[in-house]
């Protein structure tokens, strides 16, 4: 016998009263119990005679007063002998702790502990007798308020055994019953107190259990010190992580006859009773479970996981089974279908190196009645009564502590030996004259691997016939819970791994009821029954009861929460996670190729309009592969300070690789965003093929981009689409013509190509800027053809490297680029006078100082106190203003109503107004107004003026005072402007100075987040020699406590520099995006007043308050933000409400070309941020000279929201700039997950839902060639209707990838509904091939011919698809052959200009579309 057998024999308890049980649990509370001594004459005189050695010891049990039940398992101390004291009574000291838990807080629950001396008779045998008990009250009468106080009680003792609780005499108060008599002079000294420690190990005892600390526990660690109590601190052993792989069963003789057996043995059990809802009723099987669960010979050490099985034939691909198996029907037994199957991973977490550890395996079967017991059919809400659960078979397993991995076979085992559940088990076949290996066998087995520690899945077993090789899926009849639509079965092992409790409750557990309960066992059993004589084994070890009461036990707990313990901290184990990372930089961006010279001639005599400077003259043409070199000094001396930036978009042309079947869109728009203008959106624009004589002439330039008019058809003017962007001084701020100037140096402009009909993204370019800089030239224009690329991120697959196609990139992992087109762009800037003339250089801030001084910092020159400003130049003049109109506070005190309007001229209209109306009045009432009301409106207000003067005069004296302060503070403040931008930190240093004569304590307080103070030294030095500030650097200049703000000692008249940081991470509100309607205009000009975005100022206060609280200085700062620049644009298609997980790999920095890999170099710190709080960024090192990955992790949100952010990499720990700079954007849609082979047509449906109104709607696809839509045109959408979108999809390669469904309003080119189907492609089954070689280059293609063997009896018809049309052609698209006749397909292979090898396949499909055959043809052309 194995420990955990040994320990789980010795550790039965008998459960509470059902009753009781059945009550609402609660968190158990954990209670330490010392029983210490025991003093007075314990038994009379006379009593003991003919017993030697006579000694004592202590039992204690629990018991249920309400319902007299004895639960648990009676504990006991050890044996002590009697000690004399001199003059005092005998004592007999224990000093034993006992532990237990309980959830039963209820005042009836009782602790009966009985006091038993043992003495060895004349013949030699033992003999126990029974010397009184007392009742230990463990809850008081209110109940959950355990006793908690610690200090020592005394336990009266009564005569008699605990037995006679039992007597239905006894009622409430015991202790006060008349039938009870007290032991004279008798006590038990003990103390009793709640055991907060005993928390984090409750999972290893069971309730109700009574141990002592001296007793070892399995799962924890011994006891530390003298006194050997474990449970007074317990210590927990490190658990070790389980993984059970190919788990399933085997029943004798076959599974067909085992459940066909089971169900007729139940009909007949039921049939005798005669009380049962099953009498005569047919019983099928509802389900078959599996409960594992990591047992410690005294119980579950977590609850087990529940997980289904199901047959081996219906795992095999090739069978169709069901779940149902009747009683009494003939079934005929497959062969080899004799196992219950589970394929998935089970994770048991809490498995520990132990003896008496085990891991439990319960084979239970749910059974169900399809019809009542008069034959009908039962509803779905009487399903209650009529569904039940049995514990078929049952094997406990103890792992090996020297194997970390291994195959392991266990009998199972069943009937009436105690199992962990408590439940009477399937008897067992009667193989009384078989063998050992005869009856494990007959019983049953469970086969399954196992490993310790790892997350490595196992291998296939090498034996072959053990294991069924069938992959697990879960039955098309697996029932449904009728509470939860479409609620995926609970068979999964990512229900049961990903919780400790397991999955939710099945049907079956919210509809099974135990069946008729049996007679409960004895209310005291012999383990429980004080003073008597110690029973068989077989008595002590089976409390059980004849009913399922586990399952009422899951149904109380499926709504508590789980109960969080205390265990000691994990250790996070070196890790990195695989996302299929995407290269940075592997987007092709702008070529940077010029347009020939026939493409220029070409477009030239199309009709542009031409770019004139302000002499119109033609813009002076820069060559756009030439060098710029940015002078500032000469961009800063131009006359014409005005820029008006020109875009022209002229032509959009197809790439000359795409074959005849590739989509070309009919219209296009584009995106884009300049400067700090708002994103802006062209209007559709017609996409006009030239003719044949231009296209040859041309070469790559085939459409002209020509507007359209609001009827749809086409602009008859000048072709192509004009936009012009106007950045002067009246719209630059003060200062902000060198980060202009920057900005066209550095930045590449991002443009998205979009189909102006579908609404789908052809693909995204980008063009730099940086020709757009004069250099003192009128005008300089620019003209690019540019590759719009589209970019494919195909699902996380596990790649782990690359292909290196050239130079200082790499080709992406999962990651496809495909070249759409080329735009051709032409990019001007015009110099233009601007009226305004340019503020001199006296008027700019001083940031580029980076030292800002108080000296003189501000003063007050008189005037008035509520005109907010610094000094002024020439003379303070200040004009009197009404007291109402600059203080919205003293303006809502008044009473006159405020007159609207500015000046005399409004107050003159507004009289002569109500002059009018006053004598449309009178003329129509005929008469003179009374002198009488005139004179009383005239005192009304009257009146109300002397009020307003009264609370004027009252106003102006009590803020006063506050106003005088204010102006004052003005003499100690300091404003300065600074120029920030997204993610770079602007240093600079503040002279404060100590005016007084005493020294100070200097509190430095900032009312914003984004300017704090650098307290490293290091960091302050690295500002200082970025900024060639050559100012001292102290060490610890700054005392921080806690997370106060920071504190400087300055001595009397002393100066101190104080370094700043401003950086901020937010992008602010974002800029409001174009129209929804797409403007028709031929020509915009989007740098007009009003249409461009006013970034707000922020304002930051640093206010230096010295230690009495006086403020020393002030310092006001206005924070400009500026555009920053855009590296890189991300654009994500993600399922709407998951988490999108992305890894962006950097390429390795200051590293030499052609070092060897892994080659420690001196590659900097990489850090990142995120302008959103909620995208978790994060970068991690993979080893020394490998690249860096950053990871992103975003929630989406719902369909179709587009969510955009900021990603920011530095390469210095100080975070100074950003080296890199992306943009991501996030789009959710609808995700329809799709399973398909290529080749075959796979047909769904998509739900459509009217909006308000009647609209005209068209489904488009990014992938026309293998998706297609039913109705395919045009059709009417009615409103708030539902409508079903037929959907059919027939891949032309494997793999997983996403295509897109736009359904878009044709009339107002409004995006209606969008989803994203994810294809799971697999190739269907090959079963010919054929090779063919053919000659590349002489533009010949061949004929070719195979045939096709009708397998069927009658006439099919057959259709032909193939995965690469451009390739093959066929002679008919369909056919017909009749019964085993020969059909000869005609084959049309395209000729190719070059060697290659290319694998065509042909599928061969039946009248519904479906894959009868694959054809594999290799054709070599050389």
């Amino acid at each position: 016998m194995s420990d955990w057998h040994k320990i789980f024999a010795q550790n039965v308890l008998v459960p509470p009263h059902p009753q009781r049980g059945r009550q609402l649990s609660k968190e158990s509370t954990a209670f330490q119990c010392v029983l210490k001594w025991l003093d007075g004459p314990l038994t009379k005189q006379g009593t003991l005679e003919g017993l030697s050695e006579a000694d004592y010891h202590l039992r204690v049990s629990l018991f249920d007063v309400t319902y007299r039940h004895f639960f648990g398992r009676t504990w006991k101390t050890t044996v002590k002998p009697v000690k004399q004291l001199s003059r005092q009574p005998p004592r007999i000291v224990f000093n034993e702790p006992l532990y237990f838990h309980t959830s039963l807080s209820h005042p009836d629950v009782v602790a009966v502990v009985e006091v038993v001396t043992e003495g060895q008779r004349q013949d030699g045998g033992l003999q126990a007798l029974s010397c009184g008990f007392g009742i230990l009250r463990i809850f008081s009468t209110k109940p959950e308020s355990p006793l908690s106080a610690s200090q020592d009680k005394r336990l009266r003792l009564f005569h008699g055994t605990p037995r006679a609780l039992l007597h239905p005499l006894l009622q409430e108060p015991l202790e006060q019953n008349r039938h009870m008599t007290l032991l004279e002079s008798c006590s038990l000294q003990y103390t009793l107190q709640p055991h907060l420690p005993l928390g984090p190990a409750r999972h290893l005892l069971p309730e109700n259990l009574l141990v002592s600390g001296l007793q070892q526990i399995p799962g924890l660690l011994p006891a530390r010190g003298e006194t050997g109590d474990i449970l007074r601190k317990p210590r927990l052993q490190k658990p070790v992580t389980c993984y059970l792989d190919d788990v399933f069963f085997i029943l004798y003789p076959s599974l067909e006859k085992f459940e066909e057996e089971l169900l007729e043995l139940l009909v007949s059990d039921r049939v005798r009773e005669g009380s049962s809802p099953w009498a005569g009723c047919a019983l099928e099987v509802l389900e078959r479970r599996l409960r594992v669960g990591v047992h410690n010979g005294l119980g579950f050490v977590q609850k087990p996981h529940v997980v289904g099985l199901v047959p081996e034939a219906e795992v095999a691909p090739t069978h169709s089974a069901s779940f149902s198996r009747k009683a009494g029907s003939s079934l005929k037994a497959s062969s080899g279908s004799q196992a219950l199957v589970f394929r998935s991973r089970l994770r048991l977490p809490e498995m520990v190196s132990h003896p008496a550890f085990a891991v439990i395996f319960q084979l239970e079967y749910v059974l169900s009645s399809p019809s009542g017991p008069d034959g009908s059919a039962v509803s779905l809400t009487s399903l209650s009564p009529l569904a039940c659960m049995h514990l078929v078979r049952w094997a406990a397993w103890s792992p090996s502590l020297e194997a970390a991995s291994g195959t392991v076979t266990l009998p199972l085992q069943g009937g009436t030996r105690p199992n962990p559940s408590h439940c009477l088990a399937y008897k067992v076949p009667s193989a009384t004259m078989s063998s050992e290996e005869v009856k494990q066998v007959e019983s049953g087995a469970v086969h399954f691997q196992y490993s310790l520690g790892t997350e490595e899945h196992l291998g296939t077993s090498t034996e072959s016939g053990s294991a069924p090789q069938a992959m697990w899926q879960p039955s098309r009849k697996a029932p449904t819970s009728p509470t939860s639509p479409s609620a995926p079965p609970p068979l999964r092992l990512a229900a049961t791994q990903d919780s400790p409790v397991g999955p939710g409750l099945s049907i079956s557990q919210l509809a099974t009821s135990p069946p008729t309960r049996a007679r409960p066992v004895s209310a005291g059993p012999s383990v429980l029954q004080p003073g008597g004589s110690q029973s068989s084994p077989t008595q002590a070890e089976c409390p059980l009861q004849g009913r399922i009461s586990h399952l009422e036990a899951d149904l109380s707990q499926a709504a508590s929460v789980p109960e969080t313990s205390v265990t000691e901290q994990l250790q996070e184990l070196p890790f990195t996670p695989l996302h299929a990372p995407i290269v940075m930089g592997a987007q092709i961006r702008s070529s940077g190729s010029k347009l020939s010279r026939a493409a220029l001639v070409l477009l030239q005599s199309s009709g542009f309009p031409e770019i004139l400077d302000a002499n119109t003259q033609p813009a002076e043409a820069v060559d756009p592969t030439g060098p710029v070199t940015l002078n500032l000094q000469k961009e800063e001396a131009d006359c014409l300070q005005g820029n008006e930036i020109v875009l022209q978009f002229l032509a959009f042309s197809r790439v000359s690789q795409d074959h005849r079947g590739t989509p070309w869109p009919k219209t296009v728009y584009f995106t884009f965003q300049f400067y700090r203008f708002p994103p802006a959106t062209t209007p559709r624009l017609q996409l006009v093929e030239l003719d044949q004589v231009g296209k040859a002439s041309t070469g790559s330039l085939s459409h002209i981009l020509v507007p359209i008019e609001k009827d749809g058809s086409c602009d008859a003017g000048s072709p192509g689409f004009q936009l012009k962007y106007m950045v002067d001084p009246g719209f630059l701020k003060p200062g902000e013509q060198r980060w202009f100037v920057r900005y066209l140096a550095v930045q590449s402009l991002q443009i998205d190509a979009w189909d102006g009909d579908s609404l789908l993204l052809v693909g995204s370019t980008a063009v730099p800027l940086k020709h757009l800089l004069r250099q003192g030239r009128p005008a300089v224009q620019v003209s690019h053809e540019l590759e719009v690329v589209a970019t494919e991120y195909e699902q996380d697959m596990m790649v782990m490297s690359g292909d290196m196609t050239r130079f200082g990139c790499v080709k992406p992992i999962g990651v496809h680029t495909v070249m759409k087109g080329r735009l051709h762009l032409t990019l001007a800037n015009v110099g233009r006078t601007c009226e305004q003339r340019a503020r001199s250089c006296s008027l700019l801030p001083p940031s580029r100082s980076r030292l800002i001084s108080n000296e003189g910092a501000g003063s007050f020159l008189g005037g008035s106190l509520l005109v907010r400003g610094g000094p002024r130049a020439v003379k303070n003049v200040v004009q009197a203003q009404r007291l109402a109109d600059v203080d919205s506070e003293l303006a809502a005190m008044l009473l006159t109503p405020r007159q609207k309007g500015d000046g005399r001229e409004a107050d003159a209209v507004r009289r002569r107004k109500l002059e009018r109306m006053r004598s449309v009045r009178l003329q129509e009432s005929g008469g003179e107004p009374a002198p009488g009301s005139r004179s009383l409106a005239q005192q009304s207000i009257r009146a109300q003026h002397s009020r307003d003067l009264r609370a004027i005069d009252t106003y102006r004296e009590r803020t006063k005072a506050s106003l005088i302060a204010s102006a004052l503070r003005l003499a100690i403040t300091t404003q300065h402007t600074l120029y920030a931008s997204l993610g770079t930190a602007e240093f600079f240093e503040f002279a404060l100075r100590n005016p007084h004569n005493t020294q100070h304590t200097v509190t430095i307080e900032i009312d914003s987040p984004e300017l704090s103070v650098i307290l490293d030294s290091g960091e302050w030095r690295h500002f200082k020699d970025a900024a060639d500030l050559h100012t001292p650097v102290e060490e610890d200049m700054f005392h921080v406590h806690g997370g106060l703000a920071p504190q400087i000692y300055l001595r009397p008249r002393e100066t101190a520099h104080i370094p700043f940081k401003y950086q901020s991470f937010s992008v602010g509100p974002p800029a409001s995006q174009a129209s929804a309607e797409l403007r028709a205009e031929k020509g915009t000009d989007a740098g007009a007043p009003g249409r461009w975005h006013a970034v707000p100022t922020k304002h930051v206060k640093v206010l230096f308050r010295a230690g009495s609280g006086q403020p020393l200085a002030e310092l006001l700062l206005s924070v400009e933000q500026q555009p920053h620049v855009v590296d890189q644009v991300f654009r994500f298609y993600h399922p709407e409400r998951t988490f999108l997980k992305k890894a962006i790999r950097l390429p390795p920095w200051h590293t030499l070309p052609g070092a060897p890999v892994g080659m420690p170099g001196t590659e900097p710190p990489v850090h990142v941020r995120c302008s959103d709080p909620d995208v978790v960024c994060e970068t991690q090192k993979v080893g020394p000279g490998e690249p860096r990955d950053v990871f992103l992790k975003v929630a989406s949100g719902p369909s179709p929201e587009v969510k955009d952010f900021f990603v920011l990499v530095y390469v210095n720990r100080w975070l100074a700039a950003p080296v890199q700079t992306w943009q991501v954007y996030l789009h959710s849609l609808q995700r329809v997950d799709v399973s398909c082979v290529t080749g075959q047509l796979t047909r769904l449906s998509l739900v459509l839902r009217g909006t308000q109104t009647v609209r005209k709607v068209r489904a488009f696809t990014s992938h026309p060639q293998e998706l297609q839509t039913d109705p395919r045109g045009v059709f009417v959408l009615a409103p708030r209707g539902v409508q079903d979108l037929h959907v059919g999809v027939r891949p032309r390669r494997a793999g997983s990838r996403f295509i897109h469904l736009n359904l878009v309003d044709v009339d107002f080119h409004q995006l209606v509904a969008s989803w994203l189907l994810g294809l799971s492609c697999r190739h269907p089954v090959i079963s010919k091939a054929f090779e063919i070689t053919l000659a590349a280059g002489t533009g010949k293609g061949a004929n070719k011919r195979i045939t096709y063997t009708n397998p069927y009896p009658s006439r099919r018809t057959h259709h032909l698809h193939s995965n690469q049309p451009e390739l093959l052609q066929f002679k008919e698209d369909s056919f017909e052959v009749g019964g085993g006749e020969t059909y000869t397909i005609g084959l049309r292979f395209a000729a190719s200009q070059r060697a290659r090898e290319e694998e065509i396949l042909i599928y061969i499909n039946d009248h519904e579309d479906k894959n009868e055959e694959t054809f594999s043809v290799k054709v070599i052309y050389q």
